[in-house]
């Protein structure tokens, strides 16, 4: 117990000096600021919800001594809360039905069902929306005075310099105004996923990981999930704070049907050649023109709606025999 009290410890005062760091302006404060769940998340997965949980609460506690309650809050809005529950459904698992046979058998462990990734990744979807919401409610509580507070924050940062370059100005301000909402769900969606699989794979390099690797190729969302996602399409043209807020539920979901789409076509290019080359210039393609990403959220609804990898998988020939 004394070594779990340590780590959680541990654990806290680094995530809550990750996220304290934004306030001095640093560039490297940004990277660390967004990897602050990373040291909750390896406690969760590799010693347990408890040390998490032991950790959050210390290092919020800290941070609403030293800078107030809203720093307390946030803190536990987006880093503490995501970064124990998610640990919590990582190690999740049940054991798994039973056919019946074998009952003389000598009893052996049970095989577990653990929790699904797909579900796991609709969750950090909700994170998502939840955190970007939170945020705007902090500008204000419609959809003016949120635009109207990002538009004079823009302005203040990019101050034109002289009347001929205002326009311009005003209208790229104009512009990122319209998909700030939606970008930052996309930059805490990543961000939530990104933590997660790093701190799955730093317990399991240390032999902290108390559960096998999923097969992160079959990952697939909750049918009803496309449901959800129509109708947060259709609020989308609502107008007002409704559609803003409907704006970035179908954006978190559509992250999430991107990376349902990078395992679709992980499953689709198992019988290729040069598959590691095109799997790498797919992702060297994302991450430098991001418009791509669209591709894998069209592969991802294509899947969900039709099942191509089902499709793919019955008639892919079996694997030869070796000699």
């Amino acid at each position: 117990m004394i070594a779990i009290l340590v780590i959680a410890l541990a654990a806290g005062s680094a995530s809550a000096l990750m996220f304290a760091s934004i306030i001095s302006g640093a560039l490297i404060s940004v990277l660390l600021f967004y990897l602050a769940p990373l040291p909750l998340m390896v406690a969760a997965i590799g010693w347990g919800p408890l040390c998490a949980t032991i950790g959050g609460i210390a290092a919020a506690s800290g941070l609403g001594a030293i800078f107030g309650l809203p720093y307390c809050m946030a803190f536990v809005v987006m880093v503490a809360l995501p970064a124990w529950w998610l640990g919590h459904l990582a190690l999740l698992g049940r054991p798994a039905p039973s056919d019946g046979s074998g009952n003389d058998a000598a009893p052996v462990a049970p095989v577990l069902e653990w929790y699904p990734v797909g579900r796991i990744l609709l969750w950090i979807a909700g994170f998502a929306t939840v955190t970007t919401m939170a945020a705007l409610f902090t500008l204000g509580s419609d959809a003016d005075a949120i635009s109207g507070a990002l538009q004079r924050g823009l302005l203040r940062i990019l101050a034109p310099r002289d009347e001929a370059s205002s326009g311009d100005i005003q209208r790229w301000v104009d512009a990122v105004v319209i998909i700030a909402p939606a970008a930052a769900a996309v930059v805490a969606m990543m961000t939530l996923t990104l933590n997660l699989w790093l701190a799955a794979k730093i317990t399991a390099t240390s032999g902290r990981l108390h559960r096998p690797w999923p097969d992160l190729k079959s990952t697939a969302l909750p049918p009803m999930t496309l449901v959800a996602l129509l109708v947060a399409i259709a609020f989308s043209f609502a107008g007002g704070l409704p559609a803003m807020l409907a704006q970035i539920v179908t954006t978190a979901l559509m992250m999430a049907y991107a990376l349902t789409g990078f395992a679709v076509l992980h499953t689709l290019t198992l019988a290729l050649k040069s598959r590691t080359f095109l799997l790498s210039c797919t992702y060297v393609m994302v991450v430098m023109f991001t418009w791509p990403v669209l591709a894998m959220v069209a592969l991802g609804l294509a899947d969900a709606a039709f099942g191509l990898r089902q499709r793919y998988l019955r008639r892919r020939p079996p694997p030869i025999p070796a000699s």
